[in-house]
């Protein structure tokens, strides 16, 4: 289990108030916060995670590294929609943020959410990347929303220049009636979908390239997580069904066993003319006497 300190770094700007996912972009990240707290938690318990805003006039922390869900959910509460999001300074808080960790043993991870135009140029995004990677920090991005074309690249030369052995991801996930916590359990970022490689790429990068077999069942979970649940579900009512159908096969199959065995002929008296015990056996047995004591 992997020990790690994660920064949550929320998109607060106006943009969030967008209402393209469900219930609305900042409620969706409020969900994948809580989300992601449970998973590192879960992973390790030693593993700690803070949270901050990057919107408004400038980032700020909400909540220091912490094991105590509470005080995340408490932050996210707190937090006000307002500005526009400051990519590259709320990276820059939370790589300091990290540095002052207690646990110096835990490796530094910060997931970024934006749904936000990126307003630094590209060359400066990559600089700060090389910076990033040099510090050991790694860094997940979860771009959502209407992204144009030109900050998806931006993102992606981000995210191609802080790669490391630890991993840092692009997940790109599209609007759609499926929830934002719901696409992001099928990501690299929580170890959902090993198949993107250290290269990222993520949801967006992914869902239309691969064939049909590298799923399971032959369904993208991405594309059609309800499909995919059902099909596990059903595929486990199947396999209970099969190992019912077995055990009351092999019950059957031990009651007709025991069935073969003779238990005498119910029909026959309990005693014989003479009032002694019926059966062949008794009156053997009955002659075999005399004989002996003629005998003697």
């Amino acid at each position: 289990m992997v020990l790690e300190a994660t920064m949550i770094v929320v998109d607060n700007s106006e943009n969030s108030r967008n209402g393209d996912y469900v219930p609305s972009r900042w409620e969706a990240q409020c969900d994948a916060a809580n989300l992601i707290f449970s998973a590192k938690t879960g992973a390790n318990p030693e593993s700690s995670v803070g949270l901050m805003t990057m919107g408004g006039n400038t980032p700020e922390i909400l909540t220091t590294l912490t094991t105590d869900i509470g005080k995340i959910l408490d932050g996210l509460h707190r937090t006000k929609i307002k500005g526009t999001s400051n990519f590259s300074t709320g990276i820059n808080v939370a790589a300091l943020a990290l540095k002052h960790r207690q646990n110096k043993s835990q490796k530094q991870r910060i997931i970024v959410f934006t749904c936000s135009p990126i307003e630094e140029d590209e060359k400066a995004l990559v600089k700060l990347s090389k910076r990033m990677k040099k510090a050991a920090v790694s860094v997940d991005i979860v771009a959502f929303g209407e992204l144009g074309d030109e900050t998806t690249k931006k993102l992606q030369a981000f995210s191609d220049a802080c790669q490391s052995a630890e991993g840092s991801y692009l997940a790109v996930i599209h609007p759609s009636s499926n929830l934002l916590s719901d696409s992001l359990i099928t990501t690299p970022i929580l170890g959902g979908d090993s198949s993107a490689g250290p290269s990222g790429g993520g949801v967006g990068a992914d869902a239309g390239g691969s064939g049909g077999n590298e799923f399971e069942f032959g369904v993208d979970p991405t594309l059609d997580p309800e499909l995919a649940l059902a099909l596990r579900m059903s595929y486990e009512e199947e396999k209970a069904r099969q190992e019912k159908e077995k055990k009351a096969k092999e019950a059957a199959e031990g009651k007709t066993e025991l069935e073969g065995i003779s238990e005498g002929d119910e029909k026959q008296p309990l005693l014989d003319s003479e009032g002694q015990p019926s059966g062949s056996n008794d009156k053997k047995d009955k002659g075999d006497d005399a004989d002996k004591m003629d005998t003697a």
